[in-house]
């Protein structure tokens, strides 16, 4: 652990209240660095301002770096962070935010003890309490797909101060109901960065696209 604490260094800081103005992450997986050049002016336009790329996508740690270099006022976060050498790895790049897709208690308590965001994995209420007493910033709910809008309502009933982020099928079709039920706000990959739009370069359809998400957001949030 004293190794990893003298080779993290943040280049810059997470900027907490642009999250909670726009509460949406943007997650990047797999798409090209050319593109996401592309693609992360369009995302600042609109009004979006905290991104995500994961740690298991092509080429991640330069697409952070890249980010944190170009972008620094946009809040820049490393997901699939699995173990200790994701995590050192997305320090090193310049990640400003930690997400994992699991309750990994080293991971968690190393980024809480150093004041450093960290969105954790979870799925059962257990699993979101005891990520939360882990030291967890907030609680990314994964895969929201498969629980859905009541299910976040009926966990904050008897744990109303943890901080919920669904992940994994929120959509411009549902994000209004996440909210409704109490989510801090909503993690989003495809549904967001639409690969229909990108691949045709329709770049001000994508813009278009990411705005109607935000007017989406700020009438619910």
């Amino acid at each position: 652990m004293e190794n990893h604490q003298t080779l993290i260094r943040m280049k810059n800081r997470y900027h907490e209240e642009l999250f909670i103005k726009m509460p949406v992450i943007g997650i990047l997986r797999n798409i090209p660095l050319e593109t996401i050049k592309e693609i992360v002016p369009l995302f600042i336009k609109a009004g979006l301002t905290t991104i995500e790329v994961t740690m298991n996508s092509t080429k991640a740690s330069e697409t952070i770096s890249y980010i944190s270099k170009n972008h620094p006022n946009l809040n820049i976060g490393a997901g699939t962070v699995c173990d200790m050498n994701d995590l050192q790895k997305a320090f090193d790049a310049g990640a400003t935010f930690i997400v994992t897709p699991i309750v990994y208690q080293e991971v968690i308590v190393a980024c809480s003890q150093r004041d450093i965001p960290i969105f954790s994995g979870a799925y059962t209420p257990t699993e979101i309490y005891m990520a939360s007493k882990l030291g967890a910033s907030m609680v990314k709910l994964f895969p929201a797909t498969q629980l859905g809008p009541a299910y976040i309502k009926d966990v904050l009933a008897p744990l109303n101060n943890l901080k919920l982020v669904p992940t994994g099928g929120v959509s411009i079709d549902n994000i209004a109901s996440f909210f409704k039920a109490g989510a801090a706000g909503v993690g989003m990959g495809s549904s967001l960065f639409d690969k229909k739009l990108i691949a045709k370069k329709d770049f001000e359809g994508l813009l278009n696209h990411f705005k109607k998400i935000c007017a989406i957001v700020s009438k619910n949030n």
